[in-house]
């Protein structure tokens, strides 16, 4: 088998074009992240078996010090692009964890790191990091350091006893595909968001192309064949993002789909057709591309981030797209030539020359990420101390209070950093996020507060903009002596119509939760339910019978219940809109997330246990939205209340709940 294959080129070009345009101008996944991997392991499989076949052993400190060399020093580069790039044009809303998720690249974690921010409901609201498309070097990282092993393992047991090398390698490949495709598909249905970043869930990927890698010399399908797999196998590559939600589905069995097809471009190979798929993969600018595939890859999502923060947009228009392409191809050239050609590892270089080239580069980038993160940590540290200071002397962070009170408002200073700090207020949360005691909370566990023994039962139902709530109602039930129930689940809202329309994929998940916490009303009987009117939208607002459905429940087993509307959603978040411009300058409107009208007034077939109420009035005054009121900031994302805000409207919802039930 030829160890130099060009159509891999072209196939490497292909998923890294598909990668940078489906980020680009669609704002999705691909697949062709998933070429990449299976490529990884169909060549570096094939790389060691090579070498057990000369050798009888491997050398994995060679191994692994020469790929060192090879990466480290263009990712390295990168990284320290990266972080002047955050320094210079981030709001500081986003610096702490630029630098964190710089050191959790360069050390290779990247992708643990992501996996534990996609489990975190809070994190999934944030906005897009510069360095998150490093996952997939991380899991690759991870597979440089693991294979030598199995592969080494496999030859050693072949020799020892005396079977076949390559069948060996072959059952190897074969035990990680199996074993790792049924985790994958297992761990993807019970939390996808955390199997996306998994490695153990991306192994099978690596395998099956070290399967074909083994295989593959003993694979001669007819010319006619092979011309027909080619092209079928790049038109199902190209087909795969657009027919295929990949970001939300992946990596189970579905992402057979992208290796699959892939697959069948490499048993194509050369076919000596013209017609063949592998005369267009050997096309010159494909090989060109190809041959660049590794520093597009790198540039090109902090290029695109760049590109949006600068001209203000969430998505590429075809000029601002055509312009990120170019920068990222031409920042690609000029890393591929002054720093990977002049740093690749050549065949009379020793394994500490490779260590000292790649740890030149990749040492000082993970050490300025890290000083940065315990610079930025310290000077966290001196402005809380400065806001405890000033909450000390009082009257000064008040909240929702100046809404009631014009004197107080008149009276304010002004001239104080706001309450949560920008820096830290994505992480303002309630209590039922947090803590060991807490920590599932947020999910089909009950969780009670206030006073236990309280004669008042009042319960919050729904998903996260409920949950954002319970500071007030905590404070609320603590005042009058009520019990506090949560049954709260993130992106899950009491429907009969569990999933919503930006996650549909909830839709099992959340019809789960629903079920037991109507098993849990039910038991419980709370005197009052707590839980959303409606759902404001980025474009609208909008009521849904499946609501009202469960508010009938309810009201059978004699359940009051206070239905709020929705709060308005912002064009962009208030913290990092506060750090670019300054607080007087990111007051959002209402519309057109809320409509000018009160949709719930319409609402048919409400029963008599339901009473609503509107606090949007607390939030945005006058249908305008202020990022701060009385020095607190009241948005910690674009549609979730500050915990310290929250808990300046307990005043308020101890009114509302009076005025509702009559107690």
């Amino acid at each position: 088998m030829p160890t130099f294959r060009p159509e891999i080129q072209g196939l490497r070009a292909v998923a890294v074009l598909l990668v940078a345009v489906y980020h680009i101008w669609f704002g999705r996944v691909s697949g062709g992240v998933d070429v990449f991997l299976f490529l990884t392991g169909f060549l570096i499989t094939g790389s060691l078996l090579r070498a057990l076949e000369r050798d009888g052993r491997l050398h994995p400190v060679t191994f692994l010090t020469r790929l060192a060399r090879r990466l480290f020093p263009a990712a390295a580069v990168v990284l320290l692009a990266v972080l002047l790039m955050a320094w210079l044009l981030l709001p500081e809303t986003r610096l702490y964890d630029t630098a964190r998720q710089a050191v959790a690249s360069g050390l290779y974690y990247e992708n643990w790191a992501l996996a534990a921010d996609a489990v975190d409901y809070v994190a999934q609201d944030q906005p897009l990091s510069p360095l998150q498309h490093f996952w997939s070097l991380s899991v690759q990282g991870q597979f440089y350091a693991v294979w030598p092993v199995i592969v080494g393992a496999a030859g050693l047991l072949a020799r020892r006893l005396r079977l076949g090398l390559r069948g060996a390698v072959f059952a190897a490949c074969a035990a990680v595909f199996a074993g790792s495709l049924a985790y994958s598909v297992a761990v993807t249905h019970a939390d996808q968001a955390r199997a996306y970043f998994d490695t153990g869930a991306r192994l099978w990927e690596f395998a099956l192309g070290g399967m074909l890698a083994v295989a593959l010399p003993l694979l001669r399908p007819p010319a006619r064949l092979r011309v027909g797999l080619g092209w079928t196998g790049l038109a199902l590559l190209l087909a795969c993002g657009a027919l295929i939600d990949v970001s939300s589905r992946f990596p189970g069995w579905i992402a057979l789909w992208p290796t699959g097809a892939a697959l069948m471009v490499i048993v194509a190979g050369t076919t000596g057709s013209r017609w063949g798929a592998d005369r267009a993969l050997t096309w010159r600018p494909l090989s060109v591309v190809g041959d660049h595939s590794y520093a597009l890859y790198l540039w090109h999502w902090p290029i695109l981030l760049g590109y949006f923060y600068l001209a203000g947009r969430s998505t590429a228009t075809v000029l601002g797209g055509l312009l990120v392409l170019a920068l990222s191809f031409g920042a690609a050239v000029l890393t591929k030539r002054f720093v990977e050609d002049r740093t690749a590892p050549r065949r009379a270089c020793s394994r500490g020359w490779s260590v000292a080239v790649a740890g030149a580069f990749l040492v000082p980038a993970v050490a300025t990420a890290g000083a940065a993160q315990a610079q930025l940590a310290v000077a966290q540290e001196e402005l809380e101390a400065e806001i405890a200071a000033a909450v000390a002397e009082g009257g000064v962070y008040v909240g929702a209070a100046v809404l009631d009170d014009p004197a107080l408002a008149a009276s304010l200073a002004d001239e104080v950093p706001p309450v949560p700090p920008l820096a830290t207020a994505a992480q303002d949360l309630p209590v039922i996020y947090d803590g060991p005691e807490d920590e599932d909370c947020d999910g089909t566990r009950l969780c009670e507060y206030g006073d236990p023994g309280g004669d008042r039962t009042v319960a919050l139902v729904g998903a996260s903009r409920v949950a954002h709530y319970f500071p007030a109602f905590e404070q609320a039930a603590l005042d009058r002596g009520w019990r506090l129930l949560v049954l709260t689940k993130s992106s899950c809202q009491f429907t009969t119509e569990p999933g919503t329309e930006e996650r549909k994929d909830f839709a099992p998940e959340c019809a789960a939760w629903n079920d037991w916490a109507l098993e849990r009303l039910e038991a419980e009987r709370p005197d009052l339910v707590v839980t959303l009117a409606d759902r404001a939208h980025d474009r609208d607002e909008r009521t849904y019978p499946g609501f009202v459905d469960q508010w009938r429940r309810l009201d059978a087993w004699g359940v009051p219940v206070l239905a709020l509307r929705d709060l308005p959603r912002l064009s962009e978040s208030a913290p990092e809109c506060v750090a670019r411009l300054g607080a007087d300058a990111c007051v959002f409107d209402a519309e057109p997330s809320h409509d000018p009208v009160d949709p719930t007034a319409a609402l048919e077939g409400v029963p008599d246990n339901v009473r609503f109420a509107d606090l949007t009035g607390y939030v945005c005054p006058d249908a305008r939205c202020p990022a701060e009121i009385g020095n607190i900031l009241v948005y910690r994302d674009t549609s979730h209340l500050t915990n310290s805000y929250a808990t300046s409207l307990a005043p308020v919802v101890e009114r509302v709940v009076l005025e509702a039930t009559g107690w």
